[in-house]
């Protein structure tokens, strides 16, 4: 059912899957929810109004075949099913917000691989952290502006400056069908980190040289201003670091 279910997918056309039509699945009970997303064209990085040297030269870059990834931050309901099953080594810290479904905070670029390598066994299929060429397709979501909401983002649209996560799925959903794209928790990619995109890959893959010892963050958290929360924001952390601001989504690679 799977398997005829991914051939549709693969079919469908660049555009086809925008403004909600998504399909998507779930490998698992516990399994994060996966969302669809089409090949497509878009430009990566800051256009001429933001001039973020770090999200500079601006890339038209090509994801040549659809992939899937997360719905939501993975959760700590679904990290706790890791630690349950021996997957991951370690209980993340709450800090007393609550479980559930509120993003997994305080997991390291490691921790996060720890849990696509348990998810990968569990499944049968190549679930990985996305690239940071993904993460801004699935976030930008056919759009060209600074959010994926238009030029601004507001309190009711945004987890941003408040005091602490909320729960995954608590505004709407961008125009994939994705939720906190912006906001809640930064989230860790693929990606070693490089200062620009000079040199940086033209379609999917992640870049894989430059400091190897730090790893892309996206899409900014609870704790930032809103220029923080863009499309095109891009910042780093080592590859151990632990942090209540920090968590991931996940990402799958379709097969053929």
């Amino acid at each position: 059912m799977r398997a005829a279910f991914l051939i549709a997918a693969l079919a469908v056309a660049p555009g086809a899957l925008a403004q909600h039509d998504e399909a998507s699945f779930r490998d698992c009970a516990r399994c994060p929810e996966m969302v669809i997303l089409p090949a497509g064209t878009f430009a990566r990085g800051s256009g001429a109004a933001e001039q973020r040297p770090a999200e500079m030269p601006q890339q038209v870059v090509t994801i040549d075949r659809p992939m899937a990834i997360g719905r939501y931050e993975v959760t700590f309901d679904e990290w706790d099913a890791c630690v349950q099953e021996g997957g991951c080594a370690r209980v993340a810290d709450d800090r007393g917000w609550g479980r559930g479904r509120r993003p997994v905070i305080y997991v390291s670029w490691d921790d996060a691989q720890q849990y696509v390598g348990w998810l990968s066994r569990k499944t049968g299929h190549e679930y990985r952290l996305p690239s940071e060429t993904e993460w801004e397709y699935a976030a930008r979501a056919g759009t060209r502006t600074r959010y994926a909401f238009g030029e601004h983002v507001t309190p009711q649209q945004v987890n941003y400056y408040t005091r602490g996560t909320l729960p995954v799925g608590s505004f709407s959903a961008n125009g994939f069908g994705l939720y906190d794209m912006h906001g809640n928790v930064w989230e860790w990619t693929e990606d070693c980190w490089n200062a620009n995109y000079a040199g940086a890959p033209l379609d999917a893959q992640p870049r894989r040289s430059g400091d190897c010892s730090r790893h892309v963050v996206r899409g900014g958290s609870w704790d930032d201003y809103p220029w923080f929360v863009r499309s095109a924001e891009r910042s780093t952390g080592a590859t151990a670091v632990r942090l209540n601001d920090l968590g991931f989504r996940v990402a799958l690679t379709l097969r053929r």
